[in-house]
């Protein structure tokens, strides 16, 4: 089946679902009124429950193969297995639910115990997460930082040559609606000489796109770019929450360390390479001038689609504007087309070396800046280091984020022709520090 050829769900709230339509099928990890967790499938307003559906005899052959490696609460396994046993799985999925389904009758009738309603699962990570490395390639974003701290050499001359990337701190990534505990770190004040050290007071968000690594490669061979999509299980959303004055005193000469390690927030639906095939483009012409990649980083095939047309969207909601009954104010919209290098590039680099790469790796892209007012990713650009504060409906004004603050990241994927689909929100509030 195809994304055209598919419409409606006989899952009534899957039909025009601002997120999950039957068009997505993300997958992801959840339980029920504190029952071990599992995997599912999010379909409309609700989640279906694999292990549930493999034990009613739903799947068989390729599909039923799949199924089973996710079981026990974690997709690695079935990450690992790689693309043919994704579009097994989903192409059975689509069996199920498509409007019509001989098999309607049968699901239906187990109610919750094989379709609970998302609104009583907690969602936890979708897999174990033994490494994680946040790129920088959101070239808008580079730009606007470095002017602010090299005006007159924004971009280091590396930039346009390697995928630049350093590796955070696995243990910390936890799901959307995770608390975010404001960070304790050492900082110079301006116009001193000795840092003091205390609660970090310009805490930031950035927004990122996440990404899912499949099928690994063995110590010692690198992923040629060529082969380098096919080792992308998936992607979600990303917040990389930055403590901007810790980082200002730690990061030279080595770059980020507490001040990005405390907490990571990321959306817990990954959602497919597969159901992001219609919303695929050709990676943007690079400017005049600028070096063509090395050999090992160019393929005409991920040039010609292996960028993402994906509008990302960062909603600010302060304790306040919940007392007032205020919605959200909405800080940026933007878009990953506005990556320098494509996701198969990041790949390809990261294993180049030789360094192994592992089922249920994450990637970050970097903060997604677009080039205009409203399209910065992080508080950094749009108050330009704390110099001109955003006003909010409630009265309130912001520099950073203060404790109360929830910052939310939503992502939306829409074409002619094509269902839209999303990527469930990305929530965090800060709290105040222990």
């Amino acid at each position: 089946m195809t994304q055209t050829s598919i419409t409606r769900s006989w899952v009534a709230s899957a039909n025009g679902h601002t997120d999950f339509p039957l068009q997505n099928l993300p997958l992801g990890v959840f339980s029920v009124n504190g029952s071990a967790p599992r995997s599912g499938v999010a379909i409309g307003e609700h989640v279906f429950d694999l292990e549930a559906a493999l034990d009613a005899g739903l799947f068989d052959g390729a599909a039923r193969t799949a199924v089973e490696a996710t079981r026990g609460g974690q997709l690695n396994a079935f990450f690992e297995l790689g693309r043919e046993a994704r579009v097994a799985m989903r192409e059975r999925l689509l069996e199920l639910f498509v409007e019509g389904s001989t098999l309607h009758g049968k699901i239906e009738a187990q109610g919750a115990r094989l379709l609970p309603l998302a609104a009583n699962c907690v969602m936890h990570l979708p897999a174990k997460i033994n490494d994680y490395t946040d790129f920088y390639v959101g070239i808008e974003h580079a730009q606007n930082v470095g002017k602010l701290f090299r005006p007159d050499n924004p971009l280091l001359p590396n930039y346009k040559y390697v995928p630049i990337g350093y590796h955070g701190r696995a243990s910390t990534i936890r799901p959307s609606g995770t608390d975010v505990r404001r960070p304790k770190g050492q900082t110079l004040p301006a116009g001193q000489a000795e840092p003091t050290f205390g609660p970090c007071a310009r805490l930031d968000y950035e927004l990122e796109l996440g990404i899912w690594i499949g099928q690994g490669n063995d110590m010692g061979d690198a992923i040629p770019i060529g082969d380098a999509a096919d080792h992308i299980a998936g992607f979600c959303l990303l917040n990389d929450w930055s403590a901007r004055d810790i980082q200002a005193w730690e990061y030279q000469p080595l770059g980020p360390f507490l001040s990005k390690s405390f907490i990571t927030s990321i959306s817990p639906w990954v959602v497919t390479a597969e159901a992001l095939q219609p919303f695929r483009r050709a990676q943007p012409a690079r400017p005049e001038g600028d070096p063509q990649p090395l050999p090992y980083l160019f393929d005409q095939r991920d040039q010609a689609g292996g960028a993402f047309d994906i509008e990302l969207e960062v909603l600010l909601l302060t304790e306040t504007m919940r007392e007032q009954n205020l919605p959200a104010h909405r800080l940026t919209l933007s878009n990953t087309k506005h990556m320098y290098w494509t996701v198969a590039q990041m790949v390809a680099h990261h294993s180049v070396n030789g360094c192994q790469l592992q089922a249920g790796d994450l990637f970050g892209s970097g903060t997604l800046s677009g080039p205009q007012s409203g399209q910065f990713g992080s508080l950094l650009e749009i108050t330009e280091g704390g110099k001109k504060p955003i006003e909010l409906a409630s009265g309130e004004v912001r520099k950073f984020l203060e404790d109360g603050d929830e910052i939310i990241l939503r992502a939306r994927c829409s074409r002619d022709g094509f269902a839209s689909i999303g990527f469930g929100e990305c929530r965090g509030k800060v709290v105040p520090t222990r």
